[in-house]
């Protein structure tokens, strides 16, 4: 029976990807922002209980929604601005940098490492610090993340896992997989070991060069 959905995997850097569920998810997250000049007929979507024909007047404070704030933003005509989210100010940066194995991730923000790369679309002069900042933070757990998930095989890492964001609850269940599919190998209980998918791409590509 074929599967209904076929996981997508979220988009790297700057783009999403539309067909991830996780990036659709994630581009509802909001960020504190202000409106810069009027915006007409757009009240009924960020303000409570207002008209769809309302405006918003300019110098009111939103919280508004990735997706939206990215289709707003134009760094010719000052329509919104944006500001950062409070885990990745400067304070919030300097405790990832001490240990950034002691944040719980997903309570601050469950797409910490997808959020934080959106973000450096909006034109902000900390952009090389966030960058900076996220690719450490994700180096310096990477490393515990995949021990865990190979060395508590048969304990109880709900504790764990609930302090991940959604990119590392990903890497942990992929390390696990993999960690089962090898025991099941070793008992004899694989029925057949096979190339893996992005071996066999590269085969083909190669192939096709060669043709060519």
């Amino acid at each position: 029976m074929a599967e209904a959905y076929f996981p997508v995997a979220p988009g790297l850097g700057l783009e999403e990807n539309f067909l991830s569920l996780d990036d659709i998810l994630m581009s509802q997250e909001k960020l504190p922002g202000r409106a810069e000049s009027a915006l007409p007929r757009l009240a009924f979507a960020l303000v409570q209980g207002a008209g769809t024909g309302d405006a918003i007047p300019e110098g009111s404070k939103l919280e508004i929604p990735l997706w939206l704030a990215k289709g707003l933003h134009d760094s010719k005509r000052r329509i919104i601005s944006v500001e950062l989210p409070k885990i990745y100010k400067e304070a919030w940066r300097t405790v990832f940098s001490a240990d950034a194995n002691v944040v719980d991730l997903h309570k601050m923000g469950p797409y910490y490492y997808g959020f934080g790369s959106q973000l450096l679309n909006f034109d902000n002069p900390e952009n090389p610090d966030i960058a900076q900042t996220i690719l450490q933070t994700f180096i310096s757990r990477f490393r515990r993340i995949m021990d865990s998930s190979q060395n508590a095989y048969n304990e109880d890492t709900s504790a764990l896992v609930a302090r991940l964001d959604e990119l590392e609850r990903a890497l942990f269940q992929a390390g696990q997989k993999g960690l089962n599919d090898f025991q099941c190998w070793e008992k004899g209980q694989a029925s057949q070991i096979t190339a893996s998918s992005l071996v066999q791409n590269y085969g083909k590509r190669k192939f096709t060069d060669l043709d060519g």
